[in-house]
């Protein structure tokens, strides 16, 4: 098949797999080229000598993203839902980082219901808005959709895994322009640092209908002994989700299992960095004026170092 019945399915093919939402999105003729993404802080882990105020953002969720080509503007807890509306409409993404806190009753948990809330709403006017959430971030995610926790323990803290990509990978908005050896490496090495306790099973999501029409399966990994999703996709959503690190290669230090510092580890969280980035360089959103801006972001604030043992070498703290 040739000419403009050719082009005719190519776009009716598109159009299936990522909605007319996205579909209109990814044709934007203009992307914000200045794209500022919210992480999210959460409550101080128990025992940090080094805790100031009652939140923490690990620096390398920063650099993940700054290295990729955005900005950051720190979201805190603690705070209204007025003012999280206010910030919504002024950034263009938001990262749930991975961390250690209850995922149901934190007040990390209650502002990422929120943000969450808001981007569907948003999304489903037209109004595009990414969500990304990496190991805690991921199981937040998978709550939020699910409306219960259905996350079960598994082997798999401090753990170095090769993905085992699903045929959906190749055709997902997040692998799919990924260089041929990045998922090659992805599939067959070691690259990918676990440090998670909890999972989504296969199991416990196939039985979960919310879950299972609202994500796309792109990896699943095992301990040994239970299979679990490792990467997924939301189908008519920009909101993606790995229970893996891509920021520890680069930027987490810590000499323990599971931490890999090589080059195909580091190109990997250089690419889903950069795919998160683009996605956000589609959202319109802005700050009202230039001096609320510069009063968002983390420029304003200095990470703490905390040694070359810690889990985070570095963190930003917050009242």
């Amino acid at each position: 098949m040739s000419g403009p019945a050719a082009a005719g399915l190519s776009v009716l093919t598109a159009y299936l797999l990522c909605g007319p939402l996205l579909c209109a999105a990814a044709s934007s003729q203009q992307p914000n080229d200045r794209p500022i993404i919210g992480v999210l802080a959460q409550e101080n882990l128990p025992g940090d000598q080094f805790a100031r105020g009652s939140s923490y953002i690990a620096a390398s969720y920063i650099k993940f993203l700054e290295s990729a080509g955005a900005r950051v503007a720190p979201i805190r807890i603690n705070r209204t839902e007025k003012e999280y509306v206010k910030i919504f409409n002024s950034i263009n993404g938001l990262l749930l980082p991975g961390g250690d806190v209850d995922i149901q009753t934190s007040q990390f948990s209650r502002a990422a219901r929120i943000f969450y809330n808001l981007a569907l709403k948003a999304n489903n006017a037209g109004d595009y808005f990414p969500i990304w959430g990496t190991c805690q971030g991921f199981q937040q995610l998978s709550v939020l959709t699910a409306r219960k926790n259905l996350l079960t323990l598994t082997k798999t803290k401090a753990v170095a895994l090769p993905l085992i990509l699903t045929p959906a990978a190749q055709s997902s908005r997040l692998f799919r322009n990924f260089p041929r050896d990045v998922l090659q490496s992805l599939a067959n090495k070691n690259i990918t640092s676990n440090f998670h306790s909890w999972s989504l099973s296969i199991q416990n999501f196939t039985r979960n209908a919310k879950l299972k029409m609202f994500y796309r399966v792109l990896s699943t990994n095992s301990d040994g002994k239970k299979e679990f999703i490792s990467t997924m996709e939301a189908y008519r959503y920009p909101f993606y989700a790995v229970q893996w690190h891509p920021e520890k290669s680069p930027f987490e230090w810590i000499d323990k299992p599971g931490m890999v510092h090589t080059v195909s580890a580091v190109r990997i969280s250089f690419y889903t960095g950069s795919f998160f980035v683009s996605e956000a360089m589609k959202s319109r959103h802005r700050f009202s004026n230039p001096a609320e801006e510069d009063k968002a972001l983390i420029y304003n604030f200095s990470p703490v170092y905390r040694g070359l043992n810690a889990i985070f070498i570095q963190n930003y703290y917050f009242d």
